[in-house]
């Protein structure tokens, strides 16, 4: 088992923020980010070693690339300290975190920053939806729709209907508990959005249909954020904490990971799996991947999930293939409770991408945050009950790329 990487400290910017509309852009987010991460852990910015950004869709949105020089841009403390940009859509960041570790891992060095952000409200909505169109295989996709994502992730829906059943009451409620979540996250882009008693129905005036299969509230809610997280090496670490009369077994750490890709096109992998036990067989191996590493046996190890719900359906696809319920059973999950607060395996505590928002490469580096302020009690308002195992899922694209990290305390 390799050396755990721990989790010094981190900040998330305010998820409800247009930046744009405050005259301000992706560099202003990168260096709120980078500074109130320093700040955090009590850092100076000489302790960083190297850097490194997930950012999905800066070029089509800003048309601004080489998104790793811009930390030095904009924090000229970091000048001259070795940084890369990673680009995997929707779990950009957690890629980038990956490379941060493997880099600690090789010992090249001791201490990361890595950052997630996006920018993506300086654009009308309808531009920004397509252009996020870039993380399917453009002109291959076969799929006659207006809204890619919402298509896809509809045709998800029908995939599960086919293989198992599936009662859209379910659907309804996993939105209805996110927005519900997210009412107690400072930082969550919907805190302060209002819903009525039809909201989380079938009603086509109070949920309408965006794409077959998926409804206004199945949607992940883009938005701009940028979160940092400092990652070090347990000398590192070590050194940390005794410098601050810390217990090292006190910080949190990255305990396992797992990373899988398939291919682009979203029928391709359902093609693939029709004669599998899960849909996307490559997602539930991702998971048990990071359960390997983390020496851990199942969900029941875990305390909370912070999954990808870019759309209802992708959490319905992620209970299963976490292993809270057999596949094609996620529905009991929803029905018993066990995924609320207070549940048996509270999920998107935050709440997720539905309630909390999704700036797209930032998404994976938040799941990271969340989860260690999680396992370290500091989740404030929306913590879980004596956490300390949490997990997360983080996915590109249809499922193309795949990453799931194991976040917690040890004594």
């Amino acid at each position: 088992m390799a050396e755990p990487i721990y989790i010094l400290g981190g900040h998330q910017t305010d998820f409800a923020k247009a930046w744009s509309r405050e005259g301000q852009d992706i560099s202003d987010m990168v260096r709120v980010a980078t500074e109130s991460a320093l700040a955090d852990a009590a850092l100076d910015a000489s302790a960083i070693e190297t850097i490194h950004v997930g950012n999905a869709f800066g070029e089509v949105q800003r048309q601004q690339a080489h998104l790793g020089a811009m930390v030095a841009q904009v924090v000229p403390n970091l000048w001259g300290v070795p940084a890369m940009r990673h680009e995997g859509a929707c779990a950009s960041s957690s890629l980038a975190a990956l490379a941060a570790m493997a880099e600690i891992e090789a010992g090249r060095y001791g201490c990361a920053l890595v950052l997630g952000v996006e920018e993506l409200k300086n654009l009308p909505g309808d531009v920004s939806s397509q252009n996020q169109n870039a993380a399917a295989w453009q002109g291959h996709e076969n799929i006659d729709c207006r809204f890619m994502w919402p298509a896809v992730f509809g045709r998800l829906a029908g995939e599960y209907d086919r293989r198992y059943g599936l009662d859209r009451r379910h659907l309804n409620r996993i939105a209805e508990i996110n927005y519900g979540n997210a009412k107690r996250n400072p930082n969550a882009q919907t805190r302060q959005w209002q819903f009525n008693e039809l909201s989380f129905t079938d009603d086509d005036n109070a949920n309408p249909v965006i794409e077959p299969g998926t409804r206004r509230q199945d949607c992940g809610q883009i938005t701009d954020g940028a979160t940092a997280v400092i990652l070090a090496s347990a000398g590192v670490a070590k050194d940390y904490a005794d410098r601050r009369g810390l217990r090292l077994e006190s910080l949190p750490r990255i305990l396992g990971w797992g990373h899988r890709n398939a291919g682009l096109k979203f029928l391709d992998k359902i093609e693939r799996s029709r004669d599998s036990d899960y849909v996307f067989p490559h997602v539930r191996e991702t998971i048990t991947d990071a359960w390997r590493r983390a020496g851990i046996g199942s969900a029941d190890d875990l305390d909370g999930i912070e999954t990808h719900d870019c759309f209802t359906t992708t959490e319905y696809m992620a209970i299963d293939h976490f292993g809270l319920t057999p596949p094609g059973q996620s529905w009991r999950a929803v029905e018993s409770g066990d995924i609320e607060m207070g549940g048996r395996i509270p999920i998107n505590a935050s709440g997720g991408l539905i309630g909390g928002g999704h700036p797209v490469g930032a998404t994976g580096a938040r799941m990271i945050l969340d989860t260690a302020r999680q396992v370290t009690g500091k989740a404030g308002d929306y913590q879980i009950d004596d956490a300390k195992t949490l997990a997360t899922l983080n996915i590109g694209g249809s499922c193309a790329t795949v990453v799931s990290f194991v976040v917690g305390v040890r004594d």
